[in-house]
């Protein structure tokens, strides 16, 4: 099975894609150019057959190849703890924002579980993994800015290891997200002193709430006044 996937990732691979793709995840060198709607199509397809044989086999040479167990693992079926044993098994295997992106937007499961998910980011979140660490603010910003979580989260999000580029980003993509959804919190959270956030995540926040065309333009000005000045 391994084999014939890979054949057909390789006969679907784009070279102007390639370098489309590459250029966006300059991390890593080892992208095919395969467009992300032919990945969702194979992977409902192993997903509906042994899919577990496929990921206890799969190789991961390429960046399609884990984006694709990514995918699969989304649409498979199966209960809580065997989704989640599986998450655990690939979540060592993301080193790109854009796999761990794409594998946390494929885990709808979580709607339906959300306290067992909760309970399984957590270690994420405070482990020193860059990628690991992108995965639970990722996971948390797609699932869990709302009224009954948000306390709790924007505390998450403040205890995360920022040294890191791409958690960096993710915080702050997470903080604007979390002030379209749930502002009152959020501006408390942002003009509170007591906030840890370096002047890079706070004023990166800052600049995709303003981004966003969710947002008023008196509030935009109001945010624009908030930016830190450098030292």
């Amino acid at each position: 099975m391994e084999k014939t996937i890979k054949e057909q990732l390789i006969a679907l691979k784009e070279d102007d894609f390639q370098k489309f793709t590459a250029a966006l995840i300059p991390t890593i060198n080892n992208v095919l150019g395969v467009r992300l709607p032919k990945l969702r199509q194979l992977a409902k397809s192993i997903a509906s057959d042994d899919w577990r044989t496929y990921l206890k086999d799969a190789d991961s040479e390429y960046f399609e190849e884990v984006m694709l167990q990514g995918m699969v693992i989304g649409y498979a079926q199966a209960d809580i703890t065997e989704r989640l044993n599986i998450v655990a098994e690939f979540v060592p295997k993301i080193d790109n924002w854009s796999v761990c992106d794409s594998f946390c937007n494929g885990l709808k499961f979580t709607t339906d579980n959300k306290s067992a998910v909760w309970d399984f980011i957590q270690p994420y979140l405070v482990c020193d993994k860059e990628y690991e660490i992108r995965f639970g603010v990722v996971m948390l910003l797609g699932y869990y800015i709302e009224e009954t979580y948000i306390e709790r989260l924007l505390q998450l999000l403040d205890q995360t290891k920022r040294e890191t580029y791409y958690v960096k980003m993710a915080v702050a993509w997470a903080l604007s997200i979390c002030y379209i959804k749930q502002p009152e919190a959020t501006m408390n959270y942002l003009k509170s002193g007591a906030n840890s956030l370096d002047d890079f995540t706070y004023n990166k926040a800052l600049q995709k709430i303003i981004e966003s065309y969710r947002v008023d333009q008196e509030t935009k000005i109001l945010i624009r006044g908030m930016k830190r000045k450098k030292s």
